[in-house]
Parts: structure tokens; C-alpha cells; sequence
């Protein structure tokens, strides 16, 4: 009997590796990782000022703050990429086990954005920030979670 494959995502909210488990090591699983454009800061993003606003009783006038966190729009938009990704390599049956590691407001994002028949494969999820290490210390990592 065939082992069965497991897939490792790593990922923040700027970038995305999938690796497929050999039993020995992780080596990439695509050929290409997922990953938002340059961010700019926030300054070069919004207007030169907040518009302004009277206040409703009175004189006074007041800055208006944006009602969207384009930062997490971002992270969003990565989370559906990655699911999308993840749901096509599924349909083709790349792997029958998926592992999830991402800080816990990314795994939300991604929780969110899984296919149902995807989020059934997910055997562990691991709340950490690990896309700065090489492929081996991530392993090192999940140990367990990998043998079980």
C-alpha cells in the first residue's frame, strides 16, 4: 500500500511554502510558493490627511479615521489564494494529510477560507510564525506531527 502523502503549509500573512513530507526531509511540494506584493506602509497607502468632519452638536471638527485595515484584507486575500491552491491540489489527490502552521490569526484566515473536503484532511495545525527557517529546522519543528 501506497504511503499516504502528507502536505505541510507554512505561512504568514505576507507568504505562503508548501512542502511535501518524504519521511526524511520536506522538500517542496509546488513549484512555486504564494506570496503578497511588496507592502507599502501605511503612510504611502492612505491620503496625505484623514478627511475632516464637524462635530454633531457644537464646533468642533475632528479627523475621520479609514474604515478599512488594508493589512488584513491582505492576509485575507492570501488565505483564499492558498486555499484555492490547496483545493486543486486535492482534487488531484497530491495528498491525503495536510499539516497547517501560521501564527493564530492566519489560521483563522485560512480556517475560513478551506474547502470543507480540504479542512477534513488537516490532521494538525501548529500556531507559529516558521517561514524565516530552511525546510530542515521546520521539520525539527513538527517532529510528532509528522511521525503520527
Amino acid at each position: 500500500m501506497a504511503a499516504t502523502p502528507t502536505w505541510v503549509l507554512v505561512a504568514d500573512g505576507a507568504r505562503a511554502q508548501f512542502y511535501r513530507d518524504d519521511k526524511t526531509a520536506l522538500i517542496p511540494a509546488l513549484d512555486h510558493d504564494l506570496a503578497m506584493p511588496t507592502r507599502a506602509h501605511p503612510r504611502d497607502v492612505g491620503s496625505d490627511r484623514p478627511g475632516r468632519s464637524f462635530d454633531s452638536a457644537g464646533e468642533g471638527r475632528h479627523a475621520i479615521e479609514p474604515h478599512s485595515d488594508w493589512k488584513a484584507g491582505e492576509k485575507t486575500l492570501l488565505a483564499r489564494a492558498v486555499a484555492d491552491e490547496l483545493a486543486e491540489a486535492a482534487r488531484r489527490h497530491a495528498f491525503a494529510r495536510l499539516v497547517l502552521v501560521a501564527p493564530p490569526e492566519m489560521l483563522g484566515d485560512l480556517r475560513r477560507a478551506l474547502d470543507p473536503a480540504v479542512r477534513r484532511m488537516v490532521t494538525a495545525e501548529i500556531g507559529k510564525d516558521l517561514t524565516h527557517l530552511p525546510a530542515h529546522a521546520i521539520r525539527d519543528h513538527l517532529g510528532d506531527v509528522l511521525r503520527g
